[in-house]
């Protein structure tokens, strides 16, 4: 089997574009890829728990197929035989839609979701299933059906969550793009806490419709107006490639849209820097990672200034009241599957949002908060306009410590303060990219950027300026207090 050329670096740590290159130009087969994928799992995963149903005859089969195409000089798609995985609350064909809910493993889907058809399209090998927290609502990941994943820099920390398996996945080098989605972070918190890019793509960009599995579910109204799927990546480059293969035109989906996201290469913009919005002091590892990415932005020839923009500590206050109160609808659901640590971890996050919408918000309030938020999208994007974007921490902490939300209401109320930049973007259905920014005491550090509505190729463009001067490193193959 060969991996690598004498010198080289290995295929695991190619990009998914030169990997999609080099099998296209012949210098490997996707078979080779396949393999070189399949080891570094094997080394990997059993450390950190990141993919769970792993089947190498079937990429093997995958990567096979994609050969054969390649031999008969058949038109090759943009992810010709490039690994992918895919998070296990996702509709996979014969895969179980698990939610990690071990009542739910034998859901097995008939039928893909719209974005993992998407991938397939591209030429994708999807290789594996990647784990998060059961029901996706924790910035932790961890379960009863699969375990606990572990953060690959430190096992004391979160890798993140929900899309925790993904991005650890990804760090560890065991696939060069995974699919997450994301309603409150779960792209962009684990891409920050382990080092990866994540991307949160505009509402409606790529399609959200998923297969009925045994009956309609009827998704709540935040679930349709926030939540969206993904691509996180090693790269800014693998990011933008998973992108374009995953946006899918959908009119089934309620906010669906027959559109797809500008490409080139912008000019430098206008970079709003947004340190703070009234809820939590920023750590002094994030206002580092601020002040660098800034610096590398002006070097790049962006225009940088710092502002306050108090509609997004507004915009994070309205989250916790418009999707926790559709959340509360699910919690027979939730008290009957879900496993402790998920029953938990919601009660002190009910109980941290009393603070600002008490006990029990009323049908009006829930009302009025829908309509302001309309309000506040109408105002962001007259700010950022064609030539802005805005450049602010991923949360006010650095990766936090394991199980913090566990912790009691206390340490809950500060995790919801902290992860202000996390909660207002969804809100507002504006895309937002994740952007590491290097190690700081041996944890991943890194910022985001927020664009106007389908303006993603801003973000990319200022990303690859942040990424081509910040110094990246893979982390080890066990997690720092491993066993």
């Amino acid at each position: 089997m060969s991996t690598s050329s004498p010198g080289e670096k290995p295929l695991w740590d190619h990009s998914a574009a030169e990997l999609a290159a080099g099998i296209r130009g012949k210098a490997f087969s996707a078979t080779e890829v396949a393999r070189a994928f399949l080891q570094r799992i094997d080394e990997t995963n059993p450390a950190v728990n990141a993919l769970v149903d792993i089947r190498p005859e079937e990429a093997l089969a995958q990567a096979a197929a994609a050969d054969a195409k390649v031999a008969a000089g058949e038109p090759l798609e943009p992810l010709h035989g490039v690994p992918v995985s895919i998070k296990i609350n996702t509709s996979q064909r014969g895969y179980a839609s698990s939610h990690g809910i071990p009542e739910w493993a034998g859901a097995v889907a008939g039928d893909d979701a719209a974005c993992v058809a998407a991938l397939r399209r591209a030429g994708a090998n999807l290789m594996g299933r990647s784990n998060s927290p059961a029901f996706a609502v924790r910035w932790f990941t961890g379960n009863d059906l699969h375990g606990r994943t572990l953060n690959p820099w430190s096992s004391a920390h979160t890798p993140g969550g929900s899309s925790g398996g993904a991005a650890a996945a990804v760090a560890s080098g065991m696939v060069p793009i995974a699919q997450g989605n994301d309603i409150g972070g779960s792209i962009r918190f684990p891409a920050y806490c382990c080092g990866a890019v994540g991307l949160r793509p505009t509402v409606g960009l790529v399609s959200a419709t998923e297969p009925a599995q045994g009956g309609e579910f009827d998704a709540p109204l935040s679930f349709q107006t926030m939540a969206v799927h993904g691509p996180l990546g090693w790269t800014v480059d693998d990011v933008r490639l998973g992108l374009h293969a995953m946006v899918t035109p959908d009119l089934q989906d309620p906010v669906g849209l027959p559109v797809r996201p500008p490409l080139g290469e912008p000019r430098p913009v206008k970079v709003a820097v947004v340190r703070d919005a009234g809820l939590a002091k920023p750590h002094p590892a994030v206002e580092a990672a601020i002040d660098s990415a800034a610096a590398w932005l002006g070097e790049a020839g962006y225009e940088v200034e710092e502002v306050e923009l108090p509609l997004l500590g507004e915009a994070a206050r309205l989250w916790s009241l418009l999707l926790y109160e559709e959340l509360r609808t699910m919690m027979p659901e939730i008290e009957r599957f879900g496993d402790d640590t998920v029953r938990l971890s919601l009660a002190s996050s009910f109980a941290a949002a009393t603070e600002h919408w008490g006990e029990r918000p009323t049908l009006e309030a829930y009302i009025k908060g829908y309509a302001r938020r309309g309000t506040l999208i109408t105002r962001l994007q007259q700010y950022l306009g064609d030539d802005r974007i805005l450049l602010t921490p991923v949360s006010a902490e650095p990766p936090f410590e394991q199980d913090a939300d566990l912790a009691g209401d206390a340490r809950v109320r500060e995790l919801l303060a902290a992860q202000w930049p996390m909660q207002a973007v969804p809100v507002l259905g504006f895309p937002a990219i994740s952007v590491p920014t290097g190690l700081r005491d041996g944890l991943p550090s890194g910022v985001q950027l927020i664009g106007g509505r389908y303006r993603e190729n801003l973000l990319l463009h200022a990303a690859t300026a942040i990424e081509a001067r910040a110094e990246r490193t893979r982390p080890p193959l066990a997690p720092s207090g491993a066993a």
